[in-house]
């Protein structure tokens, strides 16, 4: 049965309907013909294949918009749906067209510049306007069905809706409800037939499932229209109607980490990290697609507690730099398919070279957006570097915390919050960002702030913000006053990264690397008094540390005043564009030192 689109997507926005996909007459796969052996015929069988991707995050080509080359890192990973592509059809000609599926677990349309000018600077939603660039390449990829990630969410309702209308494949969210109805907002799941040479078609549900945390991080889109239940209750629900449905085969698609954890405390009364104990806790479950977590997961099992099946769960590596394949073999037992065997693996995207059919038909959307990160937005006065930023307080991060606070200032103003002093947190994210004196264009700013923050205002006393810098300076080799201070084997003790110290605007204070961790900061003073314990601050903070990332104290479970679904670094583009010139004169200064026995190190 052919797919209506529109009508589709208007029973999907009303009444949250599943989607039937049919399939075609299927080539044999190479394990389905009969065999004889001893004269008995062998049992039928068939196998097929699902691939996986997951936080693609706006990753089209092997290119990174902020260095404004082809995209590197330490492992010489590769990003993108180009790549991803060519993986795709070389298991589709291996495995047979239509003995594969190709689904994603979320996180698709956020992430790089070329997914923000299409939100943002040439709308999808604009009248007449573009198709995004991550649409388009899906579509010519083939897939089948995609579940929601929490980043959908970012750029508000109606763009998501426009991203949703312009795929021609399902956009799955079984926990993503009606606030109003509590009725799916989108298609809990879709179908799919696989034809055999055995005569009767295997039929393979596929459940999306989304994160709860949707409602904290974009409250501001979603409240009031949307709310997002946890997996495990809904799973409970979907996938034994999926099965009463005639569902051979189940398979979650679910943007939710295997660990079980949560990094925004108890605020929710449902668990980030879900999948693990979806697989756990749900019968009728055969293969779980992984994501939100940005870890690799080539293959894990999981025991379902109440039947004691082995569930396969896998996770390929974020950005389109790996493609997962759940490889299932089945037989025809007792009047129905079943699952003998569910293995899981991973292809790494840096073996093949992009499929060139894609960047024909992005190149153009491509050289746009490498036109708008090279714009020129404004000047600075004096060049600023990262290079020491994890142990000296230098302009650059002060740039960061100045434009942090300027935004929730502003953003407070008419509350009840608006007399309070705001302080602010930033990390060096690299130690190799510059923002060169002269013209100063959007990849430069851009590229001092390398992940996808959000920036929230959460209330915060002096002794909490005391025991977030304490717990922050954790980061810095205990030294002793007489040694020899080495830059290079100070920072990152016990494996802290970069991106786990902060330093904080706001207040003054210093840090005495030769106390042991626990007691080293001293002197913590705002506006040139003692910190009292009691007083209040709003504390500008990344959704990053504020869900708890970084374990850091007291931020998670502080009262959040308000938070902005946009990246931080699209903040800052826009804050440089309206000032059109940087002075570090205007915010420069330094507010914390290192120190031992009260001498200063550097």
């Amino acid at each position: 049965m052919p797919l209506n689109r529109r009508k589709f997507l208007k029973k999907s926005a009303v009444t949250g309907a599943g989607v039937a996909v049919a399939g075609t007459a299927l080539a044999p796969s190479a394990q389905a013909a009969e065999v004889t052996a001893g004269g008995k015929k062998a049992p039928k069988r068939y196998s097929f294949t699902v691939m996986g991707t997951t936080d693609l995050h706006g990753n089209v080509f092997n290119w990174d918009y902020f260095t404004d080359k082809e995209f590197d890192d330490k492992a010489h990973n590769d990003v993108g749906l180009a790549k991803i592509s060519t993986l795709v059809n070389r298991i589709r000609e291996e495995k047979g067209r239509r003995n594969t599926l190709l689904i994603d677990a979320g996180d698709t349309i956020q992430g790089t510049q070329l997914s923000y000018y299409y939100a943002k600077v040439d709308p999808i939603t604009a009248k007449g306007g573009p198709v995004h660039p991550m649409a388009q390449a899906m579509n010519a990829i083939d897939y089948d069905a995609a579940a929601l990630g929490n980043h959908e969410f970012n750029y508000g309702i109606p763009v998501l809706r426009k991203f949703q209308e312009q795929c021609r494949f399902p956009l799955l969210g079984a926990n993503a409800l009606d606030a109003k109805t509590l009725r799916p907002a989108f298609p809990p799941y879709s179908m799919h037939r696989l034809r055999t040479p055995h005569g009767r078609d295997v039929k393979v549900a596929v459940l999306g499932l989304t994160n709860p945390g949707i409602a904290i991080w974009d409250k501001a889109n979603v409240q009031g229209k949307m709310t997002f239940p946890g997996l495990e209750e809904q799973a409970a629900k979907w996938v034994p109607k999926l099965r009463s449905m005639g569902a051979d085969v189940v398979i979650v698609s679910a943007h939710s980490g295997s660990s079980g954890t949560s990094s925004y405390g108890d605020q929710l009364p449902y668990i980030e990290n879900a999948a693990g104990l979806v697989a756990e806790q749900v019968p009728g479950i055969d293969a779980i697609l992984v994501g939100h977590a940005h870890t690799e997961i080539p293959e894990y099992f999981v025991t379902n507690k109440e039947t004691g099946k082995r569930v396969v769960l896998s996770e390929p590596l974020k950005w389109g730099q790996r493609l997962t394949l759940f490889d299932f073999e089945l037989v025809w037992s007792k009047g129905c398919w079943k699952v003998e065997k569910v293995a899981a693996q991973v292809l790494n995207s840096n073996t093949v070279e992009e499929d060139p059919a894609i960047v024909r038909m992005l190149g153009d959307e491509h050289e746009k957006v490498v036109a708008y990160v090279n714009q020129i937005i404004g000047t600075n006065a004096a060049e600023m570097t990262s290079v020491e930023a994890p142990y000296k307080d230098v302009p650059i991060i002060d740039l960061i915390n100045h434009i942090q606070a300027d935004t929730v200032r502003l953003a407070l103003a008419s509350t009840e919050y608006g007399s309070l002093p705001v302080l602010s947190q930033a990390a060096a994210f690299s130690r190799s960002a510059v923002i060169p004196a002269g013209n100063v264009t959007i990849r430069d700013v851009a590229g001092l702030y390398v992940f996808e923050n959000t920036l929230e205002a959460r209330l915060m006393t002096g002794a909490q913000m005391k025991a977030y810098l304490e717990f922050s300076a954790n980061y810095f080799v205990q030294t002793a006053a007489d040694a020899v201070v080495d830059p290079a084997k100070l920072t990152n003790a016990n494996g802290t990264p970069d991106y786990n110290y902060d330093a904080v605007s706001g207040l003054s204070y210093e840090i005495d690397i030769a106390k042991p961790a626990g007691s080293r900061v001293t002197n913590v003073r705002f506006e040139g008094a003692p910190l009292a314990d009691e007083q209040k601050f709003v504390f500008a903070v990344n959704n990053y540390r504020a869900n708890g990332g970084g374990n850091f104290p007291h931020v998670a479970a502080a009262q959040l005043l308000w938070s902005n679904s946009d990246e931080i670094r699209n903040t800052m583009i826009a804050w440089v564009k309206a000032k059109g010139a940087i002075d570090p004169a205007e915010f420069a200064s330094v507010d914390w030192k290192l120190t031992r026995n009260g001498t200063p190190v550097f």
